[in-house]
This record gives C-alpha cells, sequence and structure tokens, in this order.
C-alpha cells in the first residue's frame, strides 16, 4: 500500500524552464502521481512556483486566486510580437525623451483597477484553443479585456531605457502585457526585459527552495521537510473543532450541525471555514449555503492510504 504525500513545495523555478517541466520533475522524483502547479510562470521568468502534491492539489483553485507580487524590468522603445525579450521585435521607438517624472506619470495609469487584454502569447483560450497556439500558426484574433487590479507598483530603478518596477497584482495579471501598455501611452513602444516573481498568496522568494536543494533533499531523503501542510494556504477563512460525530457526518458529505462543532464564524453566504478535529488534524473546509441555511462539506481532507 502507498501512502499519499500530502502538501506543498514552494520552488524557485529557474530560467528557461517551463512550470509543467518543474511538475514533471516533482512527480518523477516524489512517485506521486497527483501534482500540479499553482500559477504558470513563462519559461524566461523565475520566481516562487507553488507545486501541490496528493491531496494539496485540491487546493490550488485556493492559490490560483491569491495575490502575486513580482519584480520586472521594462525596456522601453522596443516592442515584440509576445511582448517580452523571447518574441520577435515589431517596432521600435526613441524613448531618449522619456524623464523619471513622466515615467512615474505613466506608471499612474496602471494603479487600482485596470483593464488588460490578454496578450495572443498566452494559455488563454479561444473556441478551445489557446492562444499561443494561434499565434504560432499567424493568426490573430480579437480578445476581450479583463478588468485586474494592480495593488501597488513602485519604480524600483530607472536607468534608460530600463525601468525596473515592482508589483502586486491580482490572480491573472499580465506583468507582459503591463509593459507593452506602458510602451504604448508612452509612444515608444515597451516590452518586458525580466520577470521574477516575489510572491504567490503566502509564499515568498525568501523562502523558496531551487531545484538543486530539492534534488539534493530527495538523495539524501529529507526532502519531505520542504513541504507546506494543506492548511497552511488557508489561513484567512476562520477555523473550527468538531466532535468525532459531526466528523463522520462531514466525511460522508453531511452538513455540520452547529451543536458538533466549537466557534462556527458567522453564517454567510459562501464565507468559508476549515475543520478540525479534537486531535488537531485538518479535515476539511465548508462553505454556508445561505439557501439551506447549513455548513456544507465543500471539500474533505481525511487522510486515506492507497
Amino acid at each position: 500500500m502507498v501512502t499519499s504525500v500530502d502538501g506543498i513545495l514552494n520552488i524557485n523555478k529557474p530560467w528557461g524552464q517551463t512550470s509543467f517541466s518543474i511538475v514533471s520533475l516533482v512527480k518523477r522524483l516524489s512517485g506521486e502521481k497527483r501534482v500540479g502547479h499553482a500559477g504558470t510562470l513563462d519559461p524566461a521568468a523565475t520566481g516562487v512556483l507553488p507545486v501541490c502534491l496528493g491531496q494539496g492539489t485540491r487546493i490550488i483553485e485556493f492559490l490560483v486566486e491569491a495575490s502575486k507580487a513580482y519584480r520586472a524590468e521594462i525596456e522601453l522603445g522596443v516592442a515584440t510580437d509576445t511582448h517580452d525579450a523571447t518574441g520577435t521585435v515589431v517596432s521600435r521607438g526613441d524613448p531618449s525623451g522619456i524623464s523619471r517624472e513622466k515615467l512615474l506619470s505613466a506608471l499612474d495609469s496602471f494603479r487600482g483597477l485596470i483593464e488588460q487584454t490578454p496578450p495572443m502569447y498566452s494559455a488563454v483560450k479561444h473556441e478551445g484553443k489557446p492562444l499561443y497556439q494561434l499565434a504560432r500558426s499567424g493568426i490573430k484574433v480579437a480578445r476581450k479585456s479583463r478588468k485586474r487590479w494592480v495593488y501597488r507598483l513602485e519604480l524600483l530603478d530607472w536607468q534608460p531605457p530600463v525601468a525596473t518596477v515592482e508589483v502586486e497584482c491580482s490572480k491573472g495579471t499580465y506583468i507582459r502585457s503591463l509593459a507593452d501598455d506602458l510602451g504604448q501611452l508612452l509612444d515608444c513602444g515597451g516590452s518586458l526585459k525580466s520577470l521574477v516573481r516575489l510572491r504567490c498568496g503566502i509564499f515568498t522568494i525568501e523562502d523558496a527552495i531551487t531545484v538543486p536543494q530539492l534534488e539534493e533533499g530527495f538523495r539524501h531523503g529529507y526532502w519531505q521537510q520542504f513541504l507546506y501542510p494543506i492548511d497552511s494556504v488557508l489561513s484567512q477563512w476562520g477555523a473550527v473543532v468538531v466532535d468525532d460525530a459531526a466528523g463522520e457526518d462531514i466525511k460522508n458529505g453531511r452538513p455540520l450541525a452547529p451543536e458538533g462543532a466549537d466557534n462556527l464564524p458567522q453564517p454567510v453566504e459562501g464565507n468559508r471555514c476549515r475543520v478540525y478535529t479534537r486531535d488537531g488534524d485538518f479535515l476539511a473546509m465548508l462553505c454556508f449555503d445561505g439557501e439551506k441555511g447549513q455548513w456544507q462539506p465543500e471539500k474533505v481532507f481525511a487522510t486515506t492510504d492507497r
């Protein structure tokens, strides 16, 4: 009988590797079949890539929803078809007249709630096909703009023609598109020269492990020390402790009876809470169903062997 390995690895993805290749590496080294990442990084980008194993794959949706932080180098005067340095140059402009003050003023336009159009070279699908597949075939299609939040956008350095910025943003924000849009606003073109993801939810680059560190951990049998528990990424929701009877109900998909739990949060439609046994084991996520007036099991994480 093989025991599932459940948890999350915070990996510092190196330049040139795809997010999928990191997942494949973890799958091969760990022997765990269920492995997935929470938020794709382009091959030319580096930084925080949470990789979920076992039942950890079931909380990917919560990680994907989390805010992200990046450090980006934007080269003005050069626009490419991919909006980054890996693409083909489609236009060149003259950024020599752009002062620090003019750049700061332009950056003001990209803070708060903004609209972005996904780049053609992206995984967004059009009629079932990823846009990047269409782009590689020379096909360009209209894309709908999407609203995204930029919580913080700070200019760290301006060494013409390269601006270094830090960005904190909501899910689905394309920093490549931000670079291209900035270049258009300044009327000289722009593209992403380099990108580092500094944070994804609770995971930071300071705590991320490199691929060589991970491989060393596998070689010497201590790699599981790098695993974060599943519930570590769910701390924004309240926690309740349930008795054995309520725990069995939850495991079997039945709603939680209020008398079977301690410290239930305020019942609000769509609100969630974490559930633990009296032994401290993480059991499930519940979601409040306003129509039924009940806390319903949303995801059950009862440990099982297979």
